[in-house]
């Protein structure tokens, strides 16, 4: 195959999109519009990719491609809305491969596959080849207007359609193009802004091309589900869903079992063997290891989930690690910098923010450990609270190998609890606890006899005054 180059036209505005934010920045599965075709081109060889886009997206299109991509992406910028030919024609300036393709930045769905079948095509004598595809309802897509011998002849936008027979034509044009560059840059100096909309159409280059070149322009017919382009956010929606599907089904084909209902960003990896459940939604750069098991309604972003780790129902996690064989949940918050580590457990109603639990540490039931580190095998009971705050700063509280920490502890950090200590029920914890010493600070019990008798007696008499 030759070398080649691709333009991907962003330059369009969010009206329908009803959106301050650049239509190709919105996200889909984890990345923005724009970054599937761009890939998609990357994967096919493109030397080149230059992305197309507004004076007022730029900057921010800028960023999100540097931080998308390793390999240089260029931009370039229609100064004023023209149309997508004047677009393509700003992009081509920075192009130098004698064959180009022209993307659409709004096209998640694009197949690598179908881009490959475009650029064989040039191989085989043609000067422009596009996708197209059948839809029972075309309105509103542009038409592949064919002659007697079903050679194309033109595509004709919706709103320029010029009789009923235009119309009825079901063959639309799904907006991916591999050109001749030369053919392309010739068809784009001739085409003129004769339209309802005003604008210097890409689409008038096939009906140029096709003219000067018989059976130069051709139309491969593809899935509707692959060529999907999205215009506003009931679109959106609908092409999230369609690429949520497929993420999963390419996990499965990997070994993983991926259950109905599942959502999984294509920035997410999955080793063989893990297992997600319904309604996980797993986001960002999470990793996940073989033979893990993330239970229903888990939400995990940015995080790191080991082997044989399991998440039991409703568990977040963000920013976190969560270790070999570990168990968490179910309904624990494991927030940013959180370090589970092997076998260790964290229970119901459990929150833990840049804490490390070692190894077999547990941590089983209603606490909140903020800013702690807890020592192999130690036991932190029920309701207990690092307080870890003091309305300006944070600070640690370290607990050692083996203690054992009773229900409604309170440690108020800065403070540490050596190996083996144990801290009585119910203590509040305001100085380091030695190892193997026993903590003890609640209040002393009294039993005033019969004195429960006079109080009810007391209290029923204020109530009917």
């Amino acid at each position: 195959m030759s070398e080649f180059d691709c333009v991907v036209l962003a330059a369009g505005d969010s009206k329908r999109m009803k959106s301050r934010v650049p239509k190709v920045l919105h996200r889909v599965a984890g990345r923005p519009l724009m970054y599937y075709p761009v890939r998609a081109a990357l994967e096919l060889g493109a030397k080149t990719v230059v992305v197309v886009n507004n004076p007022q997206s730029r900057d921010a299109v800028q960023r999100e491609l540097g931080v998308c991509f390793v390999e240089s992406v260029l931009t370039a910028v229609q100064q004023s809305p023209l149309g997508t030919g004047d677009a393509t024609r700003v992009g081509l300036e920075a192009v130098n491969a004698s064959r180009v393709l022209v993307l659409y930045a709004d096209t998640p769905l694009l197949k690598v596959e179908d881009l490959a079948r475009l650029t064989s095509e040039l191989d085989r004598g043609a000067k422009l080849a596009f996708m197209s595809c059948i839809l029972g309802d075309p309105s509103g897509y542009g038409r592949v207007l064919r002659d007697e011998r079903g050679w194309v002849r033109a595509v004709r936008e919706d709103r320029d359609l010029e009789n009923g027979a235009e119309r009825a034509v079901s063959e639309v044009n799904a907006g991916c193009y591999a050109v001749d560059t030369q053919a392309l840059r010739g068809a784009l100096s001739e085409i003129k802004p004769h339209n309802a909309q005003g604008e210097y159409y890409l689409t008038d280059g096939v009906e140029l091309i096709a003219a000067q070149h018989p059976d130069g322009a051709r139309a491969l017919l593809g899935d509707p589900a692959g060529l999907f382009g999205v215009n506003d956010r009931a679109e959106l929606r609908q092409a999230e869903r369609l690429l949520f599907e497929r993420i999963a089904l390419r996990h499965a084909r990997r070994g993983v079992t991926v259950h109905i209902g599942a959502r999984i960003d294509d920035t997410v990896q999955i080793d063989p063997d893990a297992e997600i459940e319904s309604g996980v939604c797993l986001r960002g750069h999470t990793q996940v290891a073989s033979s893990a098991w993330i239970d229903v309604g888990c939400v995990v972003t940015d995080s790191r989930i080991a082997e044989g780790a399991i998440l039991l129902p409703y568990c977040v996690v963000s920013g976190s690690s969560i270790g070999p064989e570990a168990r968490v949940g179910p309904f624990a918050h494991i927030r940013p910098e959180s370090e589970i580590d092997r076998e260790a457990h964290v229970g119901n109603f459990v929150e833990t923010k840049k804490t490390r639990l070692r190894r077999g540490a547990k941590a089983n039931h209603l606490a909140y450990l903020g800013d702690g580190d807890v020592g192999e095998g130690a036991n932190i009971g029920a309701g207990t609270i690092f307080c870890n705050y003091d309305g300006f700063q944070k600070h640690s509280t370290v607990i050692g190998k083996g203690a054992f920490i009773g229900s409604d502890t309170q440690l108020v950090a800065p403070v540490a609890v050596g190996d083996g200590a144990y801290v009585a029920t119910g203590t509040t914890v305001t100085h380091d606890v030695p190892k193997d010493a026993l903590a003890i600070g609640r209040a002393r019990q009294q039993n005033k006899a019969g004195y429960a008798t006079k109080l009810r007696a007391k209290l029923e008499a204020g109530s009917k005054k």
